[in-house]
């Protein structure tokens, strides 16, 4: 289990997957900590709304409803992809849940044939949910016939990676609703093995932006330009030499984020610290997470050039 990520840091883990995110104002305080424990983290639900429309399901995931307070996630994935993040802490979404499945979680051991819930809000041994997973809303009836369409279902396993990434997680640490809970049905219309099947294929390679859609008779497109993978914490704590640093520099040059004297150059120094500090308070990292010293959420933004 896992710390969970400041409100910024979500944020941020969220873009560099390629995710489209709107803030709804507030959501950075918005939580129900008060009510009960927040963190540590196990993994991700997804949950479907009961309801139809983006701007009544945002409302009613940030405020929520007579007998539940918001917020009821953390974000609500809408049917065009677009995440709209509503809290930050402690969400009411998940309520009591089997203590196996959280068993299996933690242990990265849920599988193709998960144990079956048998425990929900109210049983005796159920174990409490909210502090335990991130939780998103994605808006659907929920009757089975209601279409998934693919940028929603790409958003969903966009949001699950990024927390899966930012924690180090594998792809069996994204869990349903009905996996948690023995009432519950939902995301219902589509399968969640094959949901962490393709949240582990992501997982696998370097976070990707969608690609542009193909234009009827329009002339090919260049290939877009590959970016430098992130090279880890233990490559910028050391005197490295690189022509990585440099093509790094020249990005936080083009960012507005320069600190440099003369210019970057293939040595790590000071300089590179300060200016990739600048880079990390443009995305709203502060603190400990702004140091200057490059992290894989804040490289993956940044996209630094692909090096021979």
């Amino acid at each position: 289990m896992a710390t969970p990520l400041p409100a910024d840091r979500l944020a941020a883990a969220l873009r560099a997957e390629g995710v489209t995110v709107v803030e709804h104002p507030g959501w950075r305080t918005h939580h129900r900590n008060q009510a009960g424990a927040w963190g540590p983290v196990a993994g991700v639900m997804i949950h479907h709304t009961v309801s139809s429309g983006t701007a009544s399901s945002v409302e009613m995931c940030f405020h929520g409803y007579k007998g539940l307070p918001g917020p009821l996630c953390h974000g609500v994935i809408a049917k065009d992809g677009t995440v709209h993040l509503v809290g930050s802490g402690r969400a009411n979404h998940a309520g009591g849940g089997d203590p196996s499945v959280l068993k299996a979680v933690v242990s990265e051991t849920y599988g193709e044939r998960p144990p079956a819930p048998r425990e929900h809000q109210g049983s005796a041994n159920a174990v409490d949910g909210n502090s335990r997973f991130y939780g998103f809303e994605c808006v659907n009836l929920g009757d089975g016939s209601d279409p998934w369409p693919a940028a929603q279902l790409d958003a969903i396993e966009r949001v699950s990676a990024a927390l899966c990434r930012a924690h180090g997680w594998g792809a069996k640490s994204v869990i349903g609703h009905l996996e948690w809970s023995d009432w519950k049905s939902d995301p219902k219309g589509f399968g969640m093995p094959g949901l962490r099947d393709r949240v582990q294929r992501r997982l696998a390679k370097a976070p990707v932006k969608n690609p542009p859609a193909a234009v009827p008779g329009a002339k090919p497109t260049p290939p877009r330009p590959r970016h430098q993978p992130f090279p880890g914490t233990s490559f910028f704590r050391t005197e490295t030499s690189s022509p990585i640093i440099t093509a790094m520099g020249r990005r936080l040059v083009a960012e507005g984020c320069s600190a440099y004297a003369v210019g970057p150059g293939p040595r790590w120094s000071e300089a590179d610290r300060r200016s990739y500090a600048r880079w990390q308070h443009k995305l709203g990292f502060r603190g400990s997470d702004a140091d200057g010293i490059p992290g894989a959420a804040s490289w993956n933004a940044l996209k630094v050039p692909y090096t021979a």
